[in-house]
């Protein structure tokens, strides 16, 4: 017969082993955290210093559209702190945009331990597609939409013939960059819809069928959230409704050979 005492021995030594386990994990999560943070606030620091090339570069799409203009184009701001605050958010905006690698990689530092091998492999694929998705959502704003807006609004500027009062655009500073950002933003985080999807399909939530009988709904969310999303421009909303579509059912494909995979497995056994 086994000492009672005993048992109780073995119950504590588990029980701070786990304590010890819980506390081992939420210190290294506290490390990567410290990692990322310090990392971010260093790049703040260079990107801040670089806030003007990068005003620049963000205001290049706005320039391009107005160049041919017969009217002195310029961006204005109608406070004092208004063009430092909007350095400041433009350097955060690069920093992190910069850092999100990073970030992502400090994420898959901290759970690959835990992982299998066959996880790492599922898992890894999505790292890597993650920033090259928002990356591209980025792009498509920067090229193409933005230009395409740009003009569109344009287009409602008036010489006054009718009354004698010309309307014309005077661009604030921190209301273009805002959008710009906004856009970007966006249109980075809609683009991770096959990533999502295709998650949700590793874990038995979606299959192929049930998102091909739901893509009539799907367009109306889609639209949707297109136009909350997006300024009150056909120009925009069809530039991301459009695309997400495309993503859609580029994701049905992918979660189609998600299946075809975990079928041929389970065959095997």
């Amino acid at each position: 017969m086994k000492n009672p005492n005993q048992k109780i021995k073995r119950k504590k030594k588990m029980s701070k082993n786990k304590e010890g386990s819980f506390i081992s994990h939420l210190t290294e999560l506290r490390k990567r955290l410290i990692n990322s943070f310090i990392f971010l606030a260093i790049l703040f620091v260079i990107c801040y210093y670089f806030s003007e090339y990068i005003y620049g570069f963000l205001v290049e799409p706005y320039a391009n559209a107005v160049k041919d203009d017969d009217t002195n184009r310029r961006l204005i701001f109608t406070a004092l702190q208004e063009t430092f605050l909007t350095y400041l958010k433009v350097s955060f905006f690069a920093a992190f945009f910069i850092t999100s690698p990073f970030i992502l990689i400090q994420i898959w530092k901290f759970i690959a331990p835990g992982l299998y091998n066959h996880e790492k492999k599922a898992i890894m694929p999505y790292l890597v597609v993650t920033p090259i998705l928002f990356l591209l959502g980025g792009m498509l704003v920067y090229y193409l939409i933005m230009p395409l807006a740009i003009k569109f609004f344009l287009s409602f500027e008036s010489l006054g013939a009718a009354t004698n009062l010309p309307i014309q655009l005077e661009a604030k500073v921190n209301e273009y960059l805002s959008l710009v950002m906004k856009l970007i933003f966006a249109f980075g985080l809609s683009f991770q819809l096959p990533v999502v999807l295709s998650l949700l399909a590793r874990i038995g939530v979606v299959n192929s069928t049930f998102l091909k009988e739901r893509r009539k709904y799907v367009v109306v969310i889609i639209f949707a959230a297109a136009a909350i999303l997006t300024p009150p421009d056909p120009i925009t909303q069809i530039g991301l409704g459009i695309p997400l579509l495309i993503l859609y059912e580029l994701s049905i494909i992918s979660v189609g050979i998600i299946e075809k995979k975990a079928t041929e497995k389970n065959a095997q056994y």
